[in-house]
């Protein structure tokens, strides 16, 4: 009788830590074996609306303005400008909740070896086109923002 109460617990406490999967390995690419900045033109093919919109814009800026500092001033996969990618690596976690043709897959990691202020808790949100997972939005769980909603050029003239 113990074992077929085992595989009950085991099967109830799997789900939750579902660490792999398509639209997870979308996101890992970005952190590992090495931080990849997400607003790289190389990598647009990845994302989809409404995070492209930023991205456009934060292009626009830097060549309108060149020697200022344009929209996206820090990584936003990383919620920071600064890490040890050795201490990012082997803290990652990730986990994902797919829904049909959209995705939510949360990046908990530290920064560096040491601090409470070097977690961060990341949540991607994925949509489904022609059969690949691509970026929708990015937000801050650790900071309280999204990408999407980060003014960028918007200008009053």
């Amino acid at each position: 009788m113990k074992p077929i109460v085992l595989a009950a617990v085991f099967s109830i406490a799997l789900p939750g830590a579902v660490l792999a999967g398509p639209a997870s390995n979308a996101v890992k690419f970005f952190y590992v074996p090495s931080v990849k900045f997400e607003g790289d033109a190389k990598y647009r093919d990845r994302f989809t609306e409404p995070v492209t919109k930023l991205f456009e814009a934060n292009d626009k800026a830097q060549k309108e303005k060149p020697d200022e500092v344009s929209c996206l001033d820090f990584d936003p996969g990383l919620d920071a400008e600064d890490f040890d990618q050795k201490t990012l690596s082997k803290t990652l976690k990730l986990t994902e909740a797919v829904d049909g043709d959209t995705a939510e897959v949360t990046a908990s990691f530290n920064l560096f070896p040491e601090g409470d202020d070097s977690k961060r808790e990341m949540v991607w949100s994925l949509k489904k086109v022609d059969g690949k997972w691509k970026i929708a939005d990015i937000s801050s769980k650790t900071s309280d923002w999204k990408l999407s909603a980060l003014g960028c050029g918007a200008s009053t003239e």
